[in-house]
C-alpha cells in the first residue's frame, strides 16, 4: 500500500527538502501553499498524513485545523519555527498528533512520518489486543471499527487521542505516568511526553465527559498521571 502524504508550506525551499526526504520510502506526495490548497486537496484526494505549516498566507495553519477537523480525522504534524509555541499548543489543542521543529532533521521528519502513519492505521499500535468492544461506563470503544460511542452516540477521535483512549481503556484504574502513555501510543522515546499528553487528555476530556473539568472516567492523579475509572466489560 502507497501512503499519501500532503506537505502544506507557503515556502517552495520547504516544501522541496521536504518532498526529498520523504522521497527516501514510497510515498505518494502532494502539495499546497496555504491552508485553501490544503483543503482543496483533502476533498479531492484520499490523504493519509498531513505536514502543516503553521505561518501562511491566505489561510494559516491554525485556521486550517480548525477546518479541516470538522470532516477528517487523518494525522497531522505542525511544522513550527521554536518562536510558534503559543500556536503550536492551540494547534495540539485543536486536534494536531504532532509537531516538528525548524529546522528539520531528516531523518527526525521520517521517524515522526513512520509513527503516524503506523498509529493511523492500526489506531492503538502496541496497546493490547484483548477485545473488540470494550466499555467503561457510557463510553464503548470498538476497536474492529475504530469507533467510540459516548451515551450511543459516535465521537470523533484522532488517531492519538483514540491510541490514549484504548491504552488507557484496556487497563482500567491503573495509573500511567505520561511517559508511559506516550511511549505506549507512540513506540518512541517519551521526550516531550508530559506537555503533549497533557494537552491530548484535555482535548479528550472535551468529547467523552460531561463535565471535562469535573471529569467522571478520565481522571489525573496528581504528581503521578492519568488513569482510567471504572470497571469494564468485554463484548
Amino acid at each position: 500500500m502507497k501512503y499519501h502524504i500532503l506537505i502544506c508550506d507557503d515556502e517552495k525551499d520547504i516544501v522541496n527538502a521536504l518532498q526529498i526526504y520523504l522521497s527516501q520510502e514510497d510515498y505518494v506526495l502532494h502539495t499546497a501553499y496555504n491552508g485553501k490548497e490544503a483543503l482543496a486537496v483533502l476533498a479531492e484526494t484520499q490523504i493519509d498524513l498531513l505536514l502543516l505549516d503553521i505561518m501562511m498566507p491566505e489561510m494559516d495553519g491554525i485556521q486550517t485545523m480548525v477546518r479541516l477537523r470538522q470532516d477528517y480525522n487523518l494525522p497531522v504534524i505542525l511544522l513550527t519555527a521554536k518562536s510558534e509555541d503559543t500556536d503550536k499548543i492551540l494547534g495540539l489543542n485543536l486536534g494536531a498528533d504532532d509537531y516538528i521543529t525548524k529546522p528539520f532533521n531528516p531523518m527526525e521528519v521520517l521517524a515522526r512520518v513512520k509513527s503516524q502513519l503506523r498509529r493511523y492505521m492500526q489506531f492503538g499500535g502496541a496497546a493490547a489486543q484483548t477485545s473488540s468492544v470494550c466499555t467503561i461506563g457510557n463510553i464503548q470503544l470498538n476497536d474492529s471499527e475504530k469507533r467510540v460511542l459516548v451515551d450511543g452516540e459516535q465521537v470523533n477521535l484522532t488517531p492519538t487521542e483514540y491510541a490514549i483512549l484504548r491504552f488507557l481503556m484496556q487497563s482500567p484504574n491503573k495509573v500511567f505516568t505520561p511517559k508511559e502513555i506516550y511511549s505506549a501510543v507512540r513506540n518512541e522515546a517519551p521526550y516531550g511526553a508530559e506537555g503533549t499528553i497533557a494537552v491530548h487528555i484535555r482535548h479528550l476530556r472535551e468529547k467523552i465527559e460531561i463535565n471535562p473539568a469535573e471529569p467522571r472516567y478520565l481522571k489525573a492523579v496528581w504528581g503521578q498521571g492519568y488513569k482510567m475509572e471504572g470497571g469494564k466489560h468485554h463484548e
